[in-house]
């Protein structure tokens, strides 16, 4: 008989959510791998644990996004207008690789470009990222070996930061780690990963998220600060996080919040907008004049209703959108039963920039990926989203082989890539729906059905509300007024004396 020296100690995880149990979609799904867990089931025994298998998932379909950028990877990329886009593998960064001069040498923001671009319009950590891909690319060989080969480092780097994305979903709901699977099986996820360099910042988000679910908020600051300098959706969340601690009185964990994000930002733009202000304000500038462009709901009152629509008319028009929603995400986060999620609001808050922005890239998605599975971890709202998210992937590309092969209109045309946006801008309505009905009925949310209250949340979860307006501030339930006199107690047998009416 072994000895208790000898026994090596089982960890049970009883309070692990098993989606199996409480989502159809994911019991359904789970057949093709043996079906539910069983309740004999003998949790945390084994090597093959959530993040372990959730990072392996995402590897894997990171890698199945790459096959399918193969045909342009071997000639769609350089040769033919159109084929690229018939194939749907279009990517930015074999082009950028000479389009930014990387391939001469030249320094982003600080040696001025050939052509109508002067200058790199990335925001600094993406530029550095690219930079370090760049100095990982042998210089030597045909201009399409250095592209191919700019891609597949940059490819590289972008896994690593999907598997760092995977890992801080799965442990930032300490209950719900399977949740990580929505993001490693997203299809748009797996095919938007290498269009563009956006999963650097996604990827710095997750991990403050990670730290604010932790109570680290100085960290959570410091890490958004940093995705801020990747991207400049991020620092979004600061809002809706202001009106939760505002709520929460957690006043310290917003300065520690804001100040580390200030800091961690300016460290990494002050010494290039001092050494290069023209090309640091490049990407600002970029963002300001770019004109209506793809995937955007001004791209199709333009088209459908022939109106030309400037610059500054969309900035405006976006701007007020955008206060519109914020206003009544501080109204919905104030009056609520029972204080939001902080994912469910920083998903919510991206989503309305991306639905008011004046331009959709495709690989805009990947922002959304892991708040969605934080804010609603439900299979089949998840899988309506990213089918419309998937229907707009095919959708550009199609209509962009319609616009470039000339007379034969091999593609989507015009009407069909309206639908193919509509498609989209539904889908993500369709979800911010569903989340806003959460937070107005907290026992329709999936993650609080299950006993949690804000695991994302951090000094929030389990924080009494100090300032509520409306419905919040009436209590759920009032004890009714104490009645003097006396009582009859009904269907008592009258023969008793227990039984007797005291009037």
């Amino acid at each position: 008989m072994p000895s208790g020296e000898t026994t090596p100690a089982v960890e049970y995880e009883p309070d692990v959510v098993r989606p199996t149990k409480e989502d159809e979609v994911a019991a359904l799904g789970s057949e093709l791998f043996g079906g539910p867990l069983g309740r004999r089931a003998l949790l945390g025994t084994s090597w093959w644990t959530p993040v372990r298998v959730v990072a392996l998932v995402a590897l894997g379909m990171f890698a199945l996004g790459m096959v399918q950028k193969l045909p342009c990877y071997d000639s769609g990329w350089f040769f033919g207008a159109s084929s690229q886009y018939t194939h749907a593998c279009y990517s930015d960064i074999p082009h950028l690789y000479q389009g930014r001069g990387f391939a001469d040498g030249l320094v982003p923001y600080f040696d001025k470009l050939p052509g109508d671009m002067d200058y790199l319009e990335y925001p600094v950590l993406t530029g550095v990222f690219m930079e370090v891909a760049a100095w990982l690319t042998p210089g030597d060989g045909s201009m399409q070996h250095q592209e191919q080969f700019y891609w597949f480092v940059n490819a590289g780097m972008l896994m690593v930061c999907a598997a760092v994305i995977a890992v801080c979903t799965v442990r930032t709901h300490r209950r719900r780690p399977w949740d990580g699977l929505l993001v490693a099986l997203a299809p748009a996820f797996a095919l938007t990963a290498t269009i563009n360099w956006d999963l650097l910042a996604v990827a710095l988000l997750a991990a403050a998220m990670l730290m604010w679910s932790r109570g680290r908020a100085l960290a959570f600051g410091v890490l958004l600060g940093l995705a801020t300098a990747a991207k400049f959706y991020p620092f979004l969340i600061l809002g809706p996080l202001l009106i939760l601690c505002w709520r929460a009185g957690r006043w310290r964990a917003y300065g520690a919040a804001l100040g580390g994000a200030v800091a961690a930002w300016l460290v990494v733009n002050v010494p290039v907008l001092l050494l290069a202000p023209d090309g640091w304000a490049k990407f600002y500038r970029f963002s300001h004049d770019r004109g209506v462009d793809f995937g955007s709901i001004f791209l199709i009152v333009s088209q459908r209703w022939n109106i030309a629509i400037s610059p500054d008319t969309a900035n405006n028009w976006a701007m007020v959108l955008m206060v519109l929603i914020c206003a009544g995400l501080t109204a919905l986060t104030l009056t609520a039963p029972r204080r939001p999620r902080f994912a469910q609001l920083a998903f919510l808050i991206i989503a309305a920039f991306i639905l008011t922005n004046k331009v959709y890239s495709p690989q805009y998605v990947l922002w959304l990926v892991p708040l969605a599975a934080l804010a609603r971890p439900r299979w089949r709202d998840f899988l309506i989203w990213q089918a419309c998210e998937v229907a707009y992937f095919l959708g550009i590309w199609m209509y962009l082989a319609y616009t470039t092969s000339g007379d034969a209109h091999k593609g989507l045309p015009t009407e069909g890539y309206q639908l193919a946006v509509a498609v989209h801008l539904l889908g993500t309505l369709y979800l911010c729906a569903v989340v806003v009905r959460d937070i107005w009925l907290p026992e329709r949310d999936v993650v609080r059905r299950s006993g949690d209250d804000d695991p994302s949340g951090g000094v929030l979860d389990g924080a009494p509300d100090v300032f509520v307006l409306g419905p919040a501030a009436r209590p759920e339930y009032e004890e009714p007024a104490r009645f003097e006199g006396p009582v009859v107690e009904w269907g008592a047998d009258c023969a008793s004396p227990a039984g007797r009416s005291s009037l």
